[in-house]
């Protein structure tokens, strides 16, 4: 796949599931100023999609015909990434158990990964983005200097994933992400590591806006 700049700079956050990353990255985006994309929240609408068509998500071929033609926009809504899908906005529907279950092997499609890395890489044509997911350093920004793994044992995202509500089973999520064939979860050679499993996530950002400092990275006003 192949990268199409000039990009704006980008801040990458990776990690597995309920590492902390997302919420991480939201406040992180609000610190420095810069758009937050959720790239996690772009493959859950997606399964939202081939789900709500009656399109059987292990079916590899009948997932990318879906997703070749669905008219999808990415957008902004209140500086956060947002997308529509023929026109609906499947927010709502993110964190509905079978999107739960389905989403590592929807986000496995080869063509799933194509559209939507594209899009990823859209936001940063005009934006200073911070952007999380799994592959966001390794894959869809490898060239930029500013990336971040957040990790934190099994069994502290178990037990975040259960106060949130939430039924995702962390060992089959890490198995399916991470052995993918196409952008597995993995820790970029120059990613700052963090461990957020005894840290807030105010800890965990003064512990990146640290490094950012370190790296010569210069803050700016946030954006109200």
């Amino acid at each position: 796949m192949k990268l199409q700049g000039p990009f704006h700079c980008v801040i990458a956050i990776d990690g597995p599931a309920a590492s902390g990353k997302s919420s991480v990255a939201q406040q992180l985006a609000i610190r420095v100023g810069f758009v937050y994309v959720n790239s996690g929240a772009m493959y859950r609408a997606v399964t939202w999609h081939v789900l709500d068509q009656g399109v059987d998500p292990s079916d590899t071929a009948a997932v990318a015909e879906l997703i070749g033609a669905a008219p999808m926009v990415c957008d902004l809504h209140k500086r956060e990434s947002r997308i529509l899908i023929d026109g609906v906005d499947p927010s709502s529907h993110l964190r509905d158990l079978r999107v739960n279950s389905d989403v590592s092997l929807v986000s496995s499609v080869p063509r799933v990964r194509e559209v939507l890395v594209a899009m990823m890489r859209a936001y940063a044509l005009e934006h200073d983005v911070v952007m999380e997911g799994r592959d966001i350093g390794s894959v869809v920004f490898p060239d930029t200097p500013y990336k971040f793994y957040i990790d934190a044992s099994p069994e502290i995202r178990s037990q975040r994933r259960a106060a949130q509500g939430q039924s995702d089973q962390i060992a089959a999520r890490d198995r399916a992400d991470s052995s993918r064939r196409d952008s597995p979860l993995t820790i970029a050679n120059d990613a700052d590591v963090i461990d957020s499993s005894r840290l807030s996530i105010e800890g965990v950002l003064d512990e990146i806006i640290s490094r950012l400092t370190a790296k010569g990275f210069a803050l700016k006003t946030p954006i109200s």
